[in-house]
């Protein structure tokens, strides 16, 4: 385990506007990290206040991680800002639906297909290309990337986009984790099931409700408790655990 640092470790949280974001933001700024909740949406500016007039280290930062030209010059400006950048929790993501259902494949267009991609695996790699040499010449850094149940099993909810997307994040994490691991850099994945968020919304009440039945703690997940998974993971204490995609999922779905 490496020694607690003196000042308190930074941390970029994407999409973190709602829902799991920003309950990781929340989590990791209680933990003690100044933290950065990114998104293109306004209102990250909203629980980036809520947390700063508590008296937490928090700052909200707009992106479009759809214009992959921007990303790398993106976390590049935080670098420049903050000193260095310790975590990265790549959380960021989109399930397209259509009258709350995905399109079947041969009615997906290409259009909807290369959006997902973008922004839930390659903005993924660009974040993260971009802030290793930072962790590399602190010889420190977290990296989670949020996958899915999606990514794991079959879903009769998510889109063939969105589940390829979360497939490739896994695959890339595994990678990564070899490449990393000499520099006291960790690099997991964190499978959600379903999670009472407004992505899940999008799926309609009675999807959900029927999700319940088929969850053995019996309960949808809440973003908090994505929020401690992440929190464990982005710890000193996690310096030995590397390569894993941690299903919190209540039993759903068990590999």
């Amino acid at each position: 385990m490496s020694a607690r640092p003196d000042t308190p470790r930074i941390a970029l949280v994407t999409g973190a506007a709602q829902g799991i974001g920003a309950a990781i933001a929340e989590r990791l700024a209680r933990d003690g990290m100044q933290v950065v909740l990114a998104d293109v949406l306004d209102r990250v500016e909203d629980p980036a206040a809520g947390l700063a007039a508590e008296g937490l280290a928090c700052t909200a930062v707009r992106v479009d991680l759809g214009r992959l030209a921007g990303v790398e010059g993106f976390v590049a400006d935080l670098i420049r800002r903050f000193g260095r950048l310790d975590v990265v929790i790549n959380n960021a993501g989109i399930s397209p639906k259509h009258d709350g259902k995905r399109a079947p494949i041969d009615e997906t267009s290409l259009e909807e297909w290369q959006a997902v991609i973008d922004i839930n695996l390659t903005a993924c790699f660009l974040i993260v290309k971009a802030a290793l040499p930072s962790m590399k010449a602190n010889r420190w850094g977290r990296i989670v990337n949020m996958a899915s149940q999606a990514g794991r099993t079959r879903s009769q909810v998510a889109g063939s986009h969105y589940s390829a997307s979360k497939a490739g994040l896994i695959g890339f994490t595994r990678t990564l984790a070899g490449e990393v691991g000499p520099f006291g850099i960790t690099a997991n994945c964190i499978a959600p099931g379903r999670i009472d968020t407004p992505m899940a919304s999008e799926a309609g009440s009675e999807v959900n409700a029927r999700y319940v039945g088929t969850i053995p703690v019996g309960r949808i997940g809440t973003p908090d408790d994505i929020g401690a998974a992440v929190a464990y993971l982005a710890s000193e204490e996690a310096g030995f655990v590397t390569g894993v995609c941690l299903d919190v999922n209540g039993g759903h779905f068990m590999a």
